[in-house]
């Protein structure tokens, strides 16, 4: 029996057709998530950015200590959610950006 014979005999074959391409994509997908799982690790050993260095980029962060979950919803709990108004921003087709439109729809 030639190769020819061979690799027409086994292309026939359910489990060729469909076991090998499976396995392959198999391994190939391991490779695939090996890379994706070292650039995780990677970027997760990151320190993050402390104060110091933002001073020197010219970001003032406020101190942990002076933001708490009960200021914040101090400030919440003062704005006025009765009374509003909507304002249309502009969109970048208008001509005039700092004029409200008065097309109708």
């Amino acid at each position: 029996m030639s190769l020819v014979d061979k690799l027409n005999y086994y292309s026939t074959r359910k489990s060729f057709k469909y076991g090998i391409p499976f396995l392959i994509m198999m391994v190939a997908g391991s490779f695939g998530l090996q890379q994706f799982s070292n650039l995780r690790y990677q970027y997760a050993k990151k320190q993050p950015v402390t104060p110091e260095e933002m001073k020197k980029y010219g970001v003032s962060m406020k101190n942990r200590k002076d933001v708490t979950l009960e200021s914040e919803y101090d400030k919440v709990k003062s704005v006025d959610i009765e009374n509003w108004e909507n304002k249309r921003g502009p969109r970048p087709w208008e001509e005039h950006e700092d004029q409200p439109s008065t097309a109708k729809h």
